[in-house]
């Protein structure tokens, strides 16, 4: 199951949450409520992912290389967020 959500990561980070959600208590061992997810779901996808993918795959915690993995996912998102916006003012 894990390629499938590695997958669809690669695809749409939103959809691998989703799948993530459905298929696993990934997001619910990782978070203690659900709104902090909602709110990763529409602004930091890919940040929300690393989190609890390197929080379940650890010892239940980040420690050490783990929060590079979680710092290059924010910096992914931050790319998405703001690179577009760049890219239309050149035009």
């Amino acid at each position: 199951m894990g390629c499938f959500v590695l997958l669809f990561a690669l695809i749409s980070p939103r959809l691998a949450i989703i799948f993530t959600w459905i298929f696993s208590d990934t997001l619910s061992r990782a978070y203690d409520s659900w709104w902090l997810p909602f709110l990763g779901f529409f602004l930091l996808p890919w940040t929300t992912l690393a989190y609890a993918w390197m929080y379940v795959n650890g010892t239940n915690e980040v420690t050490g290389f783990e929060w590079f993995i979680v710092g290059v996912a924010f910096l992914f998102d931050l790319t998405s967020l703001f690179g577009g916006s760049r890219s239309a003012l050149n035009r």
